[in-house]
């Protein structure tokens, strides 16, 4: 499993996962997200940085990312946004792989904590989350503003 940044040639694989990721969590994505995020990523002064799992020449996962300043602290934290690995690449060491490289880029950034949440009901990630991370008992609220 090699982890690496995201780059243009990522595009259609990208695009194919993060629909899917979005399917996931039933959520349609339309072409403005798909092509903002996209911009996003590739943008080297933008906040929202991605990683990709490559397995066999093929993206099998991929993983958003971006710096946070704590309060709590008055230090840096990071915070993963999305975290996706392919159904067949599950159990391969993907997922971990990509957390693992989020938080060494993070330490080479000025360290701090890193962040995720996942839907209650995903269980299968939850395991491998267990396994490397603090379960908080934070509680996430949203509104739209």
């Amino acid at each position: 499993m090699i982890v690496r940044e995201i780059e243009e040639r990522d595009h259609a694989a990208w695009r194919e996962l993060f629909v899917d990721y979005g399917t996931f969590y039933k959520t349609a994505f339309d072409d403005a997200v798909l092509s903002g995020v996209w911009v996003w990523l590739l943008d080297p002064g933008h906040e929202v940085k991605a990683l990709v799992a490559v397995h066999d020449d093929a993206i099998v996962g991929f993983a958003h990312y971006r710096r946070l300043f704590d309060t709590f602290t008055a230090a840096p934290a990071w915070f993963l946004d999305d975290l996706y690995v392919t159904p067949d690449a599950r159990g391969t060491g993907a997922a971990t792989s990509l957390i693992e490289a989020v938080a060494a880029e993070a330490s080479v950034k000025g360290g701090g904590t890193l962040r995720w949440i996942t839907a209650d009901d995903n269980l299968v990630a939850q395991s491998v989350y267990d396994k490397m991370a603090t379960r908080t008992t934070w509680v996430t609220y949203e509104k739209e503003t």
